[in-house]
């Protein structure tokens, strides 16, 4: 491992300032440092300056003022969750709960109990790939620069179902897709744009295989926004219970007429190299009644519409429209322990 060093910032605009500073050759940031640290020990990256956001903040205040809710005058009110908040703090936060549930629902069995209290809301986000092939030094594969994606022929039971390729990565973010059906906005410091939408912070691969999302040089999150949805549901399906990828996962965000689906928002996770909106399956739902099995159950069918598997992932295509129908009930009030079956 190389030597670096590492600056204890204060603001987010001092860490705008050394990731632009000609000084240093790769300069990161780090809040959580989870993903950041894997990269370390795994040789990925020799950076020369790590930039530490622990210490950065938006606003002065004790336990779990990384969170609060902006009131609308003309609307309804939306959620506002700093770029440092830990994942414990978006899942313990009664506000999330009442206005947007599936923020917390995402998180709730991610990775460890140790893990989710030192992980960031913008970590969770911003997460590399966890495809081994990426992963393991030995493997010169696309992402790293090389000219193959070793996942195409060789081990891909989890790898992507949707996108073209050229390298069939998975997004890890539970959170991603969680945010997507609550119209999440990034907020960033250090170049020429405010915010935009989290749709846009991400790209496929072929707009460039090399990174992941749209931040520009020097841009750096400092908070997210996202409208309220309480009536918002996630559901993950892993091989075991404990720390665990998903295999594949949805978040549903619904408007209600009592039983009766009035609009919907889906976005599948685990599946593609960005959050997947499903919009066919929204449209699908419109109208349906939650109570109505037989009507929910062929909606959410068309989930793995347009879906073309490798070799040893085909399964993802079974196990989409379950999560999804599980997300759904989940976020009309009627399926509430994500450990039962349904």
């Amino acid at each position: 491992m190389n030597r670096f060093a590492i600056a204890n910032i204060q603001s987010f605009n001092q860490a705008s300032t050394l990731l632009l500073d000609k000084r240093y050759t790769l300069p990161m940031l780090k809040a959580g440092g989870m993903d950041v640290v894997d990269h370390l020990k795994e040789g990925l990256i020799e950076p020369d300056l790590l930039v530490n956001l622990n210490r950065v903040s938006r606003r002065a205040g004790g336990a779990g003022s990384s969170i609060s809710v902006i009131d609308g005058v003309d609307r309804e009110p939306s959620l506002e969750i700093d770029a440092t908040a830990t994942l414990v703090d978006i899942i313990e936060s009664s506000m999330v709960r009442k206005h947007a549930p599936v923020l917390g629902q995402s998180l709730e069995r991610a990775a460890t109990p140790q893990v989710r209290n030192v992980a960031t809301a913008a970590g969770n986000l911003l997460q590399r790939p966890r495809c081994w092939y990426y992963r393991q030094q030995q493997f010169d594969c696309l992402k790293k620069g090389g000219s193959t994606c070793f996942a195409v022929e060789g081990e891909n039971r989890y790898h992507a179902v949707f996108g073209d390729g050229p390298c069939h990565i998975v997004h890890p973010s539970n959170l991603a897709p969680a945010l997507m059906v609550c119209g999440g906005m990034v907020h960033v410091i250090g170049g020429q744009r405010e915010s935009l939408p989290l749709a846009d912070l991400y790209h496929m691969p072929d707009k460039g295989v090399r990174s992941e999302s749209n931040l520009q040089p020097g841009e750096v999150i400092t908070h997210l926004t996202c409208a309220a949805r309480p009536h918002s549901g996630f559901w993950t399906i892993k091989e075991k219970q404990s720390f665990d990828w998903p295999l594949v996962c949805a978040a549903a965000a619904l408007e209600l007429d009592g039983s009766v689906i009035r609009t919907a928002t889906i976005c599948a996770g685990a599946v593609a190299p960005i959050p997947w909106m499903l919009p066919h399956v929204a449209d699908a739902l419109k109208g349906v009644n939650v109570d109505d099995e037989a009507a929910l159950r062929q909606a959410c069918e068309g989930s793995s519409n347009g879906a073309k598997p490798l070799t040893d992932n085909a399964y993802k295509l079974t196990l989409l429209p379950v999560a999804v129908r599980r997300a759904v009930l989940r976020a009309a009030g009627k399926l509430n322990d994500p450990e039962m079956e349904a």
